[in-house]
């Protein structure tokens, strides 16, 4: 695939170019290392590296193009530089030139919150395919081009990989993409120059403060979704979160809500709730979900109003709301034949907990016990590792602090980071098993029926990440065999 230099440049606000425009163009790269000849190459300034200083490698590799902050000191005959004011978005812009706009060929919708992003735009993918369309989904879990499935490395890709993904869903003929936006991602303009038909907004809770810095700029990260839509665009926020105004108070597209405490446009209300499912109100007509907690019940009336939004019958999509399945390691329940239930889920963050452990109290009752199993990342918001062990001790009968990737951390330390938040009579209540594997196979061990165990932070991951390297591990592959080999 070639294109014209000058073709790609159009799309871009230029402060400066240096060299030929009227050249072809065979490869756009940020990655100094995949740089090719006659290729464009964006340096980008990234949080570990800054893509100018591989700007003499990859003009020695004959690249035709440079797109930059600042212009090198030396300059290489036969090379063009264009200086823009931001490279990251040019980035974004580049790609999606490059690919042919593949966003303007599909409905993009995107979600963004602290929480429920995997669930709501996986069930959103599972709706449109239910409805008869074909449909592309991006992320934490798993990218699907259609039913064909594609390994995801993160919530949101760099530009090229994304814009390269949008591109095979138009070419195999998808008519919707749904994908999570993550804070990251709207910081880094990895999602600028893609066009949006609609916006979802769950939640905002406290976490990645270790990149964001302050909750203010995590917001500010959030929103900055939401002013990029343009008018033609919908945007659908939780009204029952206090930061969903603040969300759309610059956006150009029409605004609507959904809500389980209030008025809004899509009005949600749990009539029932069980371990292994929930009779929902959506807008006033009874729907037998199965999903369990309030939390979901926010997650599938936001699905029930966006798919409305998307143009989907609203007769069929109050069938199929019955008919959508969750995702793995979204409050994923397993069962023993002795009346021990165990619950796999993702929360990692104090407010997840708080949701997920306050469902299963609501379930089991005042008498009913709940044993958590929890743990913190490495090298990740600090902050929040006391606060998790506070809310999970409060909410659980016993609480065991355990691994959760502590990547390059020792996991004892991090261990003794989370139990700092604990009281002296949290702490009696309290055990602490390093190993993840043991961790779990002492909680079911000592559940007896009608106890609920809780394995929470990791949900679908099939690793656990240790100084650097990342081995097997499925927590709902060791509840399994615990709950097997429990006497």
């Amino acid at each position: 695939m070639t294109t014209k230099l000058n073709k790609l440049l159009s799309e871009l606000e230029v402060l400066e170019i240096i060299g030929e425009t009227d050249k072809n163009i065979s490869s756009l790269e940020s990655d100094s290392r995949k740089a090719e000849k006659d290729g464009v190459f964006v340096a980008v300034k990234g949080v570990t590296t800054d893509g100018h200083k591989y700007i003499p490698m990859v003009t020695s590799a004959n690249v035709a193009a440079v797109v930059c902050e600042e212009m090198p000191s030396t300059l290489d005959k036969g090379v063009t530089y264009i200086r823009v004011a931001d490279s990251a978005k040019a980035l974004g812009i580049l790609a999606s030139a490059w690919f042919g706009h593949p966003s303007r060929h599909l409905t993009l919708v995107g979600v963004t919150g602290t929480n429920g992003k995997t669930t709501t735009a996986t069930l959103l993918y599972e709706m449109a395919i239910l409805q008869g369309y074909k449909a592309g989904l991006l992320s934490t879990v798993c990218n699907y081009i259609g039913d064909r499935k594609v390994p995801s490395t993160h919530t949101t890709p760099d530009p090229i990989s994304l814009n390269s993904l949008l591109a095979q869903m138009v070419e195999e003929g998808c008519d919707y993409a749904f994908m999570e936006v993550s804070s990251h991602s709207t910081a880094q303009q990895r999602v600028a120059g893609l066009n949006f038909s609609g916006a979802i907004f769950t939640n905002i809770t406290r976490d990645h403060l270790d990149y964001h810095g302050t909750v203010e700029n995590y917001m500010k990260a959030k929103k900055a979704f939401f002013d990029m839509l343009g008018s033609d665009a919908f945007a659908l926020i939780n009204e029952d979160d206090k930061s969903g105004r603040f969300m759309v108070q610059n956006t150009k597209a029409k605004v609507y809500t959904y809500s389980l405490r209030s008025d809004a446009d899509f009005r949600g209300r749990v009539l029932e709730t069980r371990l292994d499912g929930t009779l929902l109100s959506l807008n006033g007509h009874e729907v037998e979900v199965m999903f369990t907690g309030r939390f979901n019940a926010y997650n599938l009336t936001g699905v029930y109003g966006a798919s409305i939004l998307c143009g989907f019958d609203p007769q069929e999509v109050l069938v199929n709301m019955s008919r959508l399945i969750p995702v793995a390691g979204r409050f994923q329940p397993f069962l023993s034949p002795d009346g021990v239930a165990a619950i796999v889920d993702y929360a990692h963050t104090p407010d997840a907990l708080i949701n997920v452990l306050d469902t299963i109290r609501d379930i089991v009752g005042a008498n009913g016990k709940i044993i958590t199993v929890v743990g913190a990342g490495g090298n990740r918001d600090t902050g929040k590792r006391p606060l998790m062990a506070q809310e999970a001790a409060c909410r659980s009968d016993l609480l065991i602090l355990t691994s959760d990737n502590p990547r390059f951390e020792d996991p004892e330390e991090i261990i003794e980071e989370m139990s700092s938040g604990l009281s002296r009579d949290d702490l009696k209540r309290t055990e602490k098993i390093t190993d993840r594997r043991e961790a779990i196979k002492r909680a079911i061990e000592i559940a007896t029926p009608g106890t609920v165990v809780l394995v929470a932070g990791k949900g679908h991951e099939s690793y656990q990440e240790t100084n650097g390297i990342r081995h097997h591990f499925d927590d709902a592959e060791e509840v399994q065999k615990a709950l097997k080999s429990k006497k």
